[in-house]
């Protein structure tokens, strides 16, 4: 009797069995399957209609397929007239020294246009760019979920796949055919190898808590030659796309040389010129930064003494929100400021920021710009109780 029951419930667990592979097997198809590229779709398309017009289809197919085959080796050497040969697998940035041998170019185009939201879920910012607890935040924090799936933000090559327990705990460098490279840190796990080519949207790990994290999300920065940029300057995370297709980067110079530091054609460069009673705190308490980034952008140690007369660099300010005052000297850079007549349309599609000055509370910012204090609450992921500090940039609409 023993013996008839089991064997009457074999083939009904042999069924669920075979039914749970079969929903394992679909999520990870689900999960792996790969977004076509723009080219790989228009192949496909000429391809179904090639008995249509066989003469025109198989010319567009051979050009296409050309094409295709190009982007490819772009993506083995992605961005190789930039880093050259230098291909490290260790250090998030290994461009500062001379020993690399990379030649910092006056200025670079960077294509976003195929920029693909890193997350796939409700966008919540949890952490902006900046400083931090007395420490520089160089990326964006997205909220995600452990195990949720991340993907690469653009195409390109898989640099570093790495542990850093004190930092970034389970990360991915990808360098990207545009010029640009993508860190994802705080990973559960990794999905890809270093040296994989992934195409944009591709997923690449899952999200977790490991490293220096205090929840979980996505820690997700941009680099241009190992120096951070905020995603944000670039990404509308709002709407998840980028504020335009095409971005020029220009090499800052500091005293007639270039700094290898660089920034967008829309912003400038920020620098204190020294006076009586100055220290590198008061600065960088005055500016929104620390004496630790004030030494890194100037060359300096925390016991240098400051001359007066000297110009200390501060940081970057978008050119249309920074006043000038007699402290403040701005530098110009190389393409020519915007008309004030056109500064309302391009508010309509880029950012405004407001730098706190002494005594600007969030009502008065408010009625500066014509919002409400909630909206400048939701879009800086403040409250209403939040301290404002000198030299903040408040994002205003």
């Amino acid at each position: 009797m023993v013996k008839i029951k089991m064997n009457a419930k074999l083939p009904i667990a042999c069924c669920l069995l075979l039914t749970s592979t079969l929903s394992v097997e679909g999520q990870r198809k689900e999960i792996f399957q790969k977004p076509m590229s723009s080219l790989e779709k228009q192949v496909s398309i000429l391809m179904a209609d090639r008995g249509v017009t066989k003469g025109v289809a198989l010319e567009k197919i051979i050009e296409m397929e050309d094409l295709l085959l190009e982007e490819e080796e772009d993506l083995l050497f992605p961005a190789d007239e930039l880093y050259g040969s230098n291909w490290d697998t260790r250090w998030v940035d290994p461009f500062r020294a001379d020993t690399t041998g990379i030649t910092f170019p006056d200025s670079c185009e960077i294509d976003c246009s195929s920029f693909i939201m890193p997350i796939n879920n409700t966008l919540k910012i949890t952490s902006r760019y900046g400083p931090r607890r007395r420490r520089m935040h160089r990326g964006i924090d997205l909220k995600l979920q452990i195990g949720d799936t991340v993907y690469a933000a653009f195409a390109g090559k898989v640099r570093i796949r790495n542990t850093e327990r004190r930092g970034y705990g389970k990360y991915l460098v990808i360098r990207h055919a545009n010029g640009l490279e993508t860190i994802y840190g705080h990973l559960s796990d990794w999905i890809v190898e270093t040296n994989d080519i992934v195409k944009a949207g591709d997923p690449i790990g899952l999200g977790g808590n490991t490293g220096r994290s205090t929840g979980s999300h996505l820690h997700f920065e941009t680099r241009l030659l190992g120096q951070a940029i905020d995603p944000a300057e670039i990404i509308d995370f709002d709407n998840g796309e980028p504020y335009r297709g095409l971005f020029v980067f220009h090499n800052v110079k500091i005293n007639g040389k270039n700094s290898n530091i660089y920034t967008s054609s829309e912003d400038q460069i920020i620098f204190h010129l020294v006076k009586s009673g100055d220290t590198l705190g008061a600065i960088a308490r005055r500016y929104g930064t620390t004496i630790g980034e004030l030494c890194r952008l100037n060359g300096l140690k925390t016991t240098s003494m400051l001359r007066i007369g000297q110009s200390i660099r501060c940081g970057i300010g978008k050119t249309k929100n920074v006043k000038p005052t007699n402290a403040t000297i701005p530098v110009k850079q190389a393409t020519p400021a915007t008309p004030a007549k056109s500064t309302a349309a391009n508010n309509a599609t880029s950012p405004v920021y407001h730098k706190i000055q002494s005594g600007d509370t969030l009502s008065a910012i408010a009625a500066k710009h014509g919002t409400t204090v909630s909206r400048l609450c939701e879009l800086n992921a403040i409250n209403k109780t939040t301290v404002l500090r000198l030299g903040r940039s408040l994002r205003c609409s």
